[in-house]
């Protein structure tokens, strides 16, 4: 732990009571990255570097950037045309994706926001599961395919597309897109040339969002915060809400980038395994 700033102190598994109670209040936003899948076994790439690896299958890349996510499909669009990255990027996450216990148990409370950091589709599929007819998805989507003025879709409780949608009981934020219903990715290097000038002012992010997290905190569940790109997204997604900060971490596996970006923002880190944490909060 040297390598770490100091300010940096991991908190017990006994910290869960406290955001356990703060999700139940509605006052906790769960922002929910790939790491939760391991939870379920599922048959899709689990984080940045396996979608790399699996798109470096399909087309190999330069040695110096097979491990990038992001600049492996960047590659593929440039060489292969766009249509061809979104046809791999679907076969990666064809399989449909089972929402395992936490992500239940989050679709049956009647929460503002939940923000859904991966492309498989479940937590989406976990409100469907759970009957809810009260929400609401907004889709990153490539600016290609939409509109001089649009940076997202939306989707109904059907997975059906709607324009200028009334504001749902719950929000479900997937800022980077989903393989389900329309294969909508953010992904190559490209895509977030113009979020990424914006982002800073916020445009990119939908206004319904940034009024509902302005009197809540967040828990980062299942996320990883070693890539730049990753930390951008979510500093600018929590930005002005009003806190407390949660994220559960993998100590022997956090980066000194990822502790500091902890530190930078008030984000309690919880050491404490995710599947041991999803039982303690599903209860």
């Amino acid at each position: 732990m040297g390598v770490f700033p100091e300010a940096f102190v991991p908190v017990g598994i006994d910290a869960l009571a406290t955001v356990r109670s703060l999700i139940l209040e509605d006052r906790l936003i769960p922002y929910l990255g790939p790491g939760l899948l391991s939870l379920g076994g599922a048959p899709v790439p689990a984080s940045p570097e396996a979608v790399a690896a699996g798109l470096h299958r399909l087309a190999p890349a330069p040695k110096r950037i097979r491990d990038s996510m992001w600049s492996v499909a960047q590659y593929i669009e440039s060489k292969r045309h766009r249509k061809t990255l979104t046809k791999f990027m679907a076969s990666l996450f064809a399989a449909p994706c089972q929402p395992n216990a936490l992500q239940h148990w989050l679709a049956g409370l009647p929460l503002a926001l939940v923000v859904d950091a991966w492309y498989d589709g479940a937590m989406a599929a976990a409100m469907r599961a759970a009957g809810r007819d009260d929400f609401l998805e907004i889709q990153g989507a490539p600016r290609t395919y939409l509109g001089a003025n649009d940076w997202t879709r939306a989707y109904d409780h059907a997975g059906a597309a709607v324009e200028s949608p009334a504001p749902p009981r719950t929000l479900l934020y997937t800022p980077h897109g989903s393989a389900r219903p329309a294969n909508n990715f953010l992904i190559a290097d490209s895509d977030y040339v113009e979020v990424l000038t914006e982002i800073d002012i916020q445009t990119p992010i939908p206004d319904e969002v940034q009024a509902r997290r302005a009197l809540r905190g967040f828990v980062f569940l299942g996320c990883r915060f070693h890539d730049q790109m990753l930390r951008t997204y979510a500093r600018q997604i929590m930005k002005r809400s009003a806190g407390p900060h949660f994220a559960v971490v993998d100590a022997g596996t956090l980066t000194r980038n990822e502790a500091k970006f902890l530190v930078d923002h008030a984000i309690a880190p919880i050491a404490a395994p995710l599947d041991e944490v999803a039982a303690a909060l599903v209860g």
